[in-house]
């Protein structure tokens, strides 16, 4: 469905990204990871057409991205970044209502239509209670949420449309755990209940475990291991990427593996 193919991409002289190919298909869940500076980010952008690659391309369901008109790429995927900052004293509803954006006309107001589906998208992620909260005033867990429901919000609500794609930035950084369980929730609902495709960029090796179908490990802007999570979650693999020992191993609570980091290879 969404598919980088061979991309590379550079700031300036800095190379980032160097020939990169990942893809995440209908309601999949691909996970991004890598130590700091490794380019997740960079990669998040270009899937979302917000960069340009310098070689290589980015399609959705065999198009281009760049061929897509702004608007209605936007109706079919959504970027929530690590922090949402507003200038203005936004409610939560007017959050929300933002994501509607792209299917407004110039100098077009938002109707009860628009009106009714972001509350029913701010209901879908256990937020539609904070609807007259400032958003400045809520905790970083519902704040994401709030992100999420007006990424939501974005999409066609056709349910013959295409399907949809929802990038996440690390979507669970600095929060407690209880708010990283409710995001985590929150993605495999929206998988389950919207048939929303996701691709996650996380430095959270157990969250990726957990949720992620597929993952595509960065370093140093190359493709170190992409495949099946079992597959490519090994102790080898992360000392390779991260120069961690680590013990992976499944838990028997989630059937899930679960990654113990030990001491950094240097310190063996």
């Amino acid at each position: 469905m969404l598919r980088a193919d061979g991309v590379s991409f550079a700031y300036g002289d800095e190379a980032v990204l160097d020939e990169i190919t990942v893809s995440v298909s209908e309601g999949g869940l691909l996970g991004v990871l890598g130590p700091n500076g490794s380019g997740k980010t960079t990669l998040l952008k270009l899937l979302a057409g917000l960069l340009t690659p310098a070689r290589g391309e980015v399609s959705l369901d065999g198009l281009r991205l760049h061929g897509f008109a702004r608007g209605a790429l936007a109706r079919r995927l959504a970027v929530v970044p690590q922090e949402t900052e507003l200038i203005f004293d936004y409610t939560v509803l007017d959050v929300a209502l933002m994501g509607r954006y792209p299917h407004l006309g110039p100098f077009e107001f938002e109707g009860p239509g628009d009106l009714d589906i972001a509350r029913r998208m701010l209901d879908a992620t256990g937020t539609a209670h904070l609807e007259t909260r400032p958003f400045r005033t809520l905790s970083g867990g519902e704040r994401q949420r709030v992100a999420i429901a007006s990424a939501l919000a974005q999409f066609d609500t056709d349910v013959s449309s295409p399907g949809r794609v929802l990038l996440l930035d690390e979507p669970t950084a600095s929060l407690d755990l209880a708010a990283q369980l409710d995001i985590m929730a929150l993605v495999a609902r929206l998988r389950e209940e919207h048939r929303t495709t996701v691709v996650l960029c996380t430095h959270d090796l157990n969250l990726a475990a957990r949720l992620c179908d597929h993952l595509a490990l960065l370093r140093e802007g190359t493709l170190a291991a992409a495949g099946r999570t079992d597959e490519v979650l090994t102790r080898d693999t992360i000392a390779g990427v991260y120069g961690v020992e680590a013990d992976v191993h499944r838990h028997e609570a989630t059937d899930r593996l679960t990654v113990l980091p030990l001491r950094t290879k240097e310190s063996a």
